[in-house]
């Protein structure tokens, strides 16, 4: 039987693609040196993106031969706070990978709007959005990143349901998770929230079938009213799940990188709210369960008014550092790791989901091709829309309500309190 295998050396963190990298030496950190561009990252150790960065060196090595390219893949629990003090000093890489959202955006100041470089390919390339802040584009974004609700066809029909039919209400999702439940012991959710990350995927992939097409858009564009019914519904179905016994055993001590997708993985769960790439995601999951057993749904809709979408952004991005000695240089490095070819090879052997709208991955299995359809009219991330400081918040709160600690009133007061600090 296939065994996952269990990262090492990193702390893996949802809102994007994920690796294993090993922290950098004093002599390797720093950009600026003549002929050298240094790139921090938390990817490019990760045997899954080899053939992405060798690809991308390759293009930019063809155009610019007498320039070297120093990668330094930067362990991820660490690498915002490295990233900090080499902001707060202004010495560092010259370029650097970044989440889409809040941790882009909280950092903006230091890096180097790079439209008037990339002009070319802003076509090329979905997911501007979660690398932009005040009109400007401070990352070109590599992938697209997104939480569809995956479920195991394979308990479906051992539960005798339609598998290609999954439950479009909310009710009638309980029910089918009940009749799963009863004739195969699985769970309904595969639930990890030991590092308060949970919430961010129940938030983004259940919201869409809470909030109104206004609400959504509202809170999108930063009108958040933490006190409406429909964002107060979503933090009480955090809490109801976790009391009906929907969720596996544990999920404030069960990490969401690697064990709750092993959940889902070992048939223990028929659903997982995951990723579109790298980890967590329909290739992962196929390998295990097949990739014919790997079904994607909506959100189950809990109010009549709402319109569920697929929720993605743009994954991760690189951007440029504003002290780099060739600003242009650094750009044209950034072009290379988002070229076409490059991308091509990530989607290969990772299954990412590529930014580049002209690769074609709707031939990699019945889930993707349903993903791939559903991003023409997909809606940003929830939970991408927050600053890192609320979103550290919500998942200590979200450890708490499913405790009982806090009520769902006082969480959503003291997450008000910190969005509108923001």
């Amino acid at each position: 039987m296939k065994r996952r295998a269990l990262w090492t050396g990193i702390l893996v963190v949802p809102l994007a693609l994920y690796g294993c990298g090993s922290a950098a030496g004093p002599d390797s950190s720093q950009g600026g040196a003549e002929g050298t561009l240094v790139v921090w990252d938390w990817k490019s150790g990760d045997a899954t993106a080899k053939s992405y960065i060798e690809q991308a060196k390759a293009d930019f090595a063809e155009k610019h031969p007498e320039v070297e390219v120093e990668f330094v893949a930067q362990p991820f629990d660490q690498y915002y706070n490295l990233l900090g003090t080499a902001i707060q000093t202004g010495e560092g890489p010259d370029v650097m990978l970044f989440n889409g959202g809040g941790q882009l955006r909280d950092r903006a100041d230091a890096l180097l709007p790079l439209e008037d470089y990339l002009a070319e390919d802003m076509e090329r390339l979905a997911g501007w959005e979660a690398f932009s802040a005040d009109g400007h584009a401070y990352a070109a974004p590599v992938t697209l990143q997104g939480h569809p609700i995956y479920y195991n066809k394979a308990l479906y029909e051992q539960a005798g349901l339609d598998p290609e039919a999954p439950a479009a209400t909310w009710s009638d999702f309980l029910a089918d998770c009940a009749a799963i439940t009863e004739a195969t012991g699985a769970k309904c959710f595969a639930l990890g929230n030991k590092e308060g990350y949970g919430i961010q995927f129940f938030l983004s992939g259940l919201g869409s079938g809470v909030l109104t097409p206004q609400e959504y858009d509202d809170w999108i564009a930063g009108n958040r009213d933490w006190t409406s019914p429909g964002v107060k519904r979503i933090f009480e179905l955090w809490v109801e799940a976790e009391e009906a016994g929907l969720n596996n055993e544990g999920v404030n001590s069960t990490a969401m990188f690697n064990d709750e997708f092993a959940i889902f993985d070992a048939g223990e769960a028929a659903h997982v709210i995951g990723l579109m790439s790298d980890v967590g995601h329909w290739k992962d999951f196929g390998e295990f369960l097949g990739a014919e057993n790997i079904g994607v749904m909506p959100a189950p809709v809990v109010s009549p008014e709402a319109a569920p979408s697929l929720p993605y952004d743009g994954g991760i991005g690189y951007g440029v550092a504003e002290w780099t000695d060739d600003p242009e240089l650094a750009a044209n490095l950034v072009r290379s790791l988002s070229s076409t070819a490059a991308l091509e090879a990530f989607y290969a052997d990772a299954g990412a989901i590529a930014a580049d709208t002209t690769i074609d991955a709707s031939d990699a299995g019945p889930s993707t091709a349903e993903i791939v359809a559903q991003i023409p009219t997909g809606r940003p991330a929830l939970h991408v829309a927050l600053s890192a400081e609320t979103l550290e918040l919500m998942g200590r709160l979200s450890q708490q309500l499913l405790s009982g600690t806090v009520t769902v009133d006082e969480a959503l007061s003291q997450l008000a309190e910190s969005d509108q600090a923001g």
